[in-house]
């Protein structure tokens, strides 16, 4: 099946000179979402320039404290107690990295999750540059329903066994790369690559205590936090996002359709950030995310109507990364 879909590999001659030479192939399972959360397990298939798979990799990673939604990613407190610490396995994860691109689904999160272990470690990873699938999906017209990797597998005929289990998330990601790549050599696709900064100092609010998974049986397996009335966004909204600026403290965001990263977790990243999240749409938001901007929701009708800006969710993980503060006289 994977062989009717795959696009036929361009020769040696007309391959893209301005392609990577290597990919590193990675997914990460974390104990959520938060810039404080932490890596419990990593797995990289590193991959040759025309995606041809050379080795995997897999290990689980001790976060010294509650490994959060036990239900998605089946790794309880007893399971990583005697799992190595990050600082442990950093330096071979980083040979695993070395000298290729770093391509993962929604490749914002898995790169700062894995810069900010290596801050905590007072080391870098050497990645100096990302390729996200779903961007790259975009840039090939994939007729995919949405942008979950289950969605991008089914499309090339790639059977997932264990999802949210970081070997077999990656397993999957690096067989459906591979066609992906060989379609973008084929039809001269400019790869979406973006730069990767390594964080060069870090500071930790506390964990929570470990063990506490056991608290949040009560909750539904979507929503595993907590349930909990977010707090007022303490900043001023300052208007409407502008293509090419960036996001600003204070700013209503507003949220519609599928996302490949549950959608309590990325509200909760965007409430963090000193965005204010809305439920609803109207002419005071600043940015609707979607991922399906041709859809008849409500809310991407009425973001038409009012003319609000629309961004995928892999630009909004982007410009997560980089949030101006709100003014000082605010």
């Amino acid at each position: 099946m994977l062989e009717d879909r795959t696009t036929a590999a361009p020769s040696a001659t007309a391959w893209p000179a301005a392609y990577p030479q290597g990919y590193a192939v990675v997914d990460v399972e974390t104990t959520g979402l938060a810039r404080d959360d932490r890596i419990i397990s990593a797995a990289v298939y590193r991959l040759d320039a025309r995606g041809e798979v050379e080795d995997h990799w897999y290990t689980l990673v001790n976060p010294e404290r509650d490994p959060g939604p036990v239900w998605i990613h089946g790794l309880t407190s007893d399971v990583l107690r005697d799992a190595p610490l990050f600082p442990d396995v950093a330096e071979e994860f980083a040979a695993r990295l070395d000298g290729r691109v770093l391509v993962a689904h929604n490749a914002v999160f898995d790169w700062q999750m894995i810069a900010r272990e290596y801050a905590r470690a007072r080391r870098e990873a050497p990645v100096r540059q990302r390729l996200c699938t779903i961007a790259l999906s975009k840039a090939l017209d994939l007729p995919l329903p949405n942008h979950k990797l289950e969605s991008l597998a089914a499309h090339f005929g790639v059977v997932q066994r264990r999802a949210h289990h970081a070997l077999d998330d990656a397993r999957v990601l690096a067989e459906a790369f591979r066609p992906s790549l060989l379609a973008a050599a084929a039809g001269g696709v400019r790869l979406p690559l973006h730069e990767c900064r390594p964080l060069t100092e870090w500071t930790d609010r506390p964990a929570p205590r470990i063990g506490q998974q056991a608290s949040y049986g009560s909750h539904r397996p979507n929503s595993w936090r907590p349930s909990r009335k977010r707090p007022a966004c303490p900043y001023p909204n300052p208007g409407r996002y502008e293509a090419g600026k960036k996001l600003k403290q204070g700013m209503r965001v507003a949220f519609s359709g599928d996302t490949s990263v549950e959608r309590d977790l990325l509200e909760d990243r965007a409430v963090e950030a000193g965005l204010h999240v809305a439920t609803s749409l109207s002419r005071l938001t600043s940015l609707l995310v979607t991922n399906d901007p041709d859809s008849g929701t409500s809310k991407v009708v009425k973001a038409r109507q009012f003319g609000t800006p629309v961004v995928d969710e892999a630009a909004f993980g982007q410009l997560l990364a980089d949030v101006e503060p709100a003014d000082a006289a605010s």
